[in-house]
């Protein structure tokens, strides 16, 4: 599944190519990708105009001049792809979009081989005062990531050491931090020397502190990359694979060295989950 810097990639490519942006005629080719509407998408959109884009974790959507939001799950194989009319010629095409602006027409094209993600149009929540942007009405449950302007590290860390779970399930927890899937939270643990296994409860704060910085520069390193990319399923507005996992240190090793001390590296399953750790540099 993608995650944040995937998600945020795309994201930063939308908000490229489609804000300012007017939809027009809005083709629904499959009904699984508006599951949860409560309105018709080709009704209400046309005449719309896309005034921005934003991000929490891994969800994103787009803002619209009436003040509503146009919310976007890529979930395992979602795609947003930007082109010229009929650009795109495939199968699992879900929704097709007429997009005009002042530079032409184009085509705003969700492609979703396993059909799990889905556009929704919903209001956007009115924040508390001091709790920053609004967000869709339907994820408000979903916690900042970590490069929300208002991503409290400190008191993050101290949540995630009132849980008696393993540092790995906390980590992949949306209500605790969103945005960290398994290799950025597999990455983010190596580089901070926690053993996925560790119990919240167990961990000191400096250490739950150097969990949560080192998820925000692995992603940081891996939205300069283009995100991560194992198979064709990801890619970005152009269509275009993200080169990170060349960079991977834990995620996916197993049985190669490690890079810090040149033990191999291990596979445990936390939660159903698999992990790839050190067992020698990991040991906090």
């Amino acid at each position: 599944m993608p995650e944040l810097p995937e998600v945020e990639v795309v994201r930063r490519g939308l908000d490229t190519h489609v804000v300012g942006a007017t939809f027009g005629a809005v083709e629904v080719l499959h009904p699984r990708a508006v599951r949860g509407n409560d309105v018709d998408l080709a009704e209400v959109l046309p005449g719309l105009t896309i005034t921005g884009t934003d991000r929490r974790g891994k969800f994103l959507w787009l803002t619209l001049s009436d003040g509503a939001a146009l919310l976007v799950h890529l979930r395992m194989s979602g795609q947003m792809l930007v082109g010229k009319p009929g650009l795109v010629d495939s199968p699992h095409l879900r929704i097709r979009a007429q997009l005009s602006s002042a530079s032409g027409v184009q085509e705003l094209a969700f492609v979703d081989q396993r059909t799990f993600g889905s556009w929704q149009y919903v209001p956007l929540t009115a924040p508390d005062p001091g709790a920053g942007r609004p967000v869709p009405a339907t994820i408000p449950h979903i916690a900042p990531d970590p490069f929300e302007p208002d991503f409290d590290v400190v008191a993050t860390a101290r949540a995630m050491r009132k849980k008696n779970v393993a540092a790995k399930t906390l980590l992949l927890d949306q209500s605790v931090v969103s945005g960290i899937g398994s290799i950025y939270a597999d990455e983010a643990m190596w580089a901070a020397g926690v053993k996925p296994t560790r119990k919240g409860r167990a961990m000191r704060q400096r250490d739950a502190v150097a969990v949560l910085e080192e998820s925000r520069a692995v992603m940081a390193r891996a939205l300069e990359a283009g995100g991560t990319s194992f198979d064709s399923l990801y890619v970005n507005v152009n269509g275009a694979s993200g080169y990170f996992s060349r960079s991977l240190n834990a995620y996916g090793q197993a049985g190669k060295s490690c890079v810090r001390c040149g033990t191999p590296i291990e596979r445990t399953v936390v939660n159903g989950r698999s992990s790839y750790y050190c067992p020698v540099c990991q040991t906090r």
